[in-house]
């Protein structure tokens, strides 16, 4: 199994126990509250919503990954395509990043 859909399964599992705000509204709001540990926009998101979230996350020192198509990202929730979500637990959001870094994490950007 490859990286990417180790992280997607943990996306998935993260969605599972209740701790993941999905769609551009819900992950911007937790971000903003302190309730993002990690924030995963979609590859195929515009570069508008790339460079919000970067800019947003940079600022309240939330990591930012870009992973997955739209409708790859929206399937591991079980949900609609989604441009962007945040995970809201830090146990979560450690694991993925730890899962993206042994991948080496190109598009990883951290605290």
């Amino acid at each position: 199994m490859d990286n990417k859909k180790k992280v997607l399964n943990l996306i998935g599992l993260a969605e599972k126990a209740g701790k993941v705000a999905s769609g551009e509204f819900s992950a911007e709001q937790a971000v903003k509250k302190g309730k993002a540990s990690l924030v995963v926009v979609s590859e195929e998101a515009s570069a508008n919503t790339k460079k919000k979230f970067a800019d947003m996350c940079t600022y309240y020192k939330v990591p930012v990954l870009y992973l997955a198509a739209k409708e790859e990202l929206g399937h591991s929730i079980g949900k609609a395509m989604r441009a962007s979500l945040a995970i809201l637990d830090e146990g979560f959001g450690k694991a993925i990043v730890k899962q993206m870094n042994a991948d080496g994490g190109s598009e990883y950007e951290g605290k």
